[in-house]
């Protein structure tokens, strides 16, 4: 049965919070949420209420909102994400902050994301930095078709390549700069289990070790692929920083930064290799 927009709105409230209400309705409607606003007596069609009501009830499952829109923001850009792909968040544009205060304005730095996922880091660094080369690399198959897609569709250079971290790799390769949001959930953590991480994907999330093993790997393997001088930023846990600077300190690097969210809380860190390759 169909009902008007309030009416459908008021329904959703009571199973959903009301902001994710009217995200939902927006999205089958194809309409802003200001268009709601001034048009609450609109009627809607039965496959519109029907659309809506699924989408709630997948919702009340716990199924993440960014999913059922099928995207999400991520420094200011809308990007495509489906179960594939783990949810941008904004802590992680903190990464691209970082990579950005390091290449200066028009530098031409070579720039690796390494497990880009929805290629929201990688993307966004080529837009942001468009004299930079940016790479990126993905084990998932599935994962590289979305970031492709949202490199094509926000029309960003970006050189993917299939492989486990630095395997995919073309031999000899060097960069500037390595960036990275590896998997850092300890396995066994109970947020694996709860709300919406319930949908993500499991290996974009935990290492199924300690929580440090991603990191330990790309520390490790980092410099046979940096130019001397050159910079590892990595986001890690919110418990994980002091690892993390004992890890980089163990493997030679220096000038350790480590950098607080908007919480306050230390969530990525890295350093500068000014060891030749050669």
């Amino acid at each position: 049965m169909s009902a008007s927009v309030a009416a459908a709105l008021g329904a959703a409230r009571a199973r959903i919070p009301p902001v994710e209400a009217r995200l939902l309705l927006g999205h089958v409607l194809r309409r802003p949420a200001v268009w709601l606003e001034a048009h609450r007596e609109e009627m809607l069609s039965e496959a519109q209420s029907e659309s809506f009501a699924a989408l709630v009830a997948r919702r009340v499952a716990g199924e993440p909102v960014a999913y059922l829109l099928g995207s999400r923001e991520f420094y200011g850009r809308g990007f495509v994400v489906t179960p594939a792909v783990l949810i941008p968040r904004p802590e992680t544009e903190l990464l691209v902050d970082l990579v950005r205060e390091k290449v200066s304005a028009g530098g031409t730095a070579t720039i690796l994301d390494l497990g880009t996922g929805s290629g929201c880091i990688a993307v966004t660094l080529a837009l942001e930095l468009p004299q930079a080369a940016v790479s990126a690399v993905d084990v998932s198959p599935a994962a590289l078709v979305v970031a492709r897609d949202n490199a094509a569709r926000l029309g960003a250079r970006v050189a993917f390549h299939a492989g486990d971290w630095f395997a995919g790799l073309p031999a000899g390769s060097c960069y500037d700069l390595i960036v990275a949001n590896p998997p850092y959930v300890a396995a066994g953590d109970p947020h694996l289990v709860a709300g919406d991480l319930r949908f993500e994907p499991l290996d974009a999330l935990t290492d199924h070790a300690d929580g440090l093993a991603a990191i330990r790997r790309i520390v490790a393997t980092a410099p046979r692929w940096l130019a001397a001088g050159g910079w590892l930023l990595f986001e890690h846990g919110y418990d994980q920083a002091e690892a993390a600077r004992m890890l980089l300190v163990a493997a030679g690097f220096t000038e350790i930064v480590q950098h607080a969210d908007l919480a306050g809380i230390v969530r990525a860190s890295g350093g500068r290799y000014c060891i030749s390759r050669e």
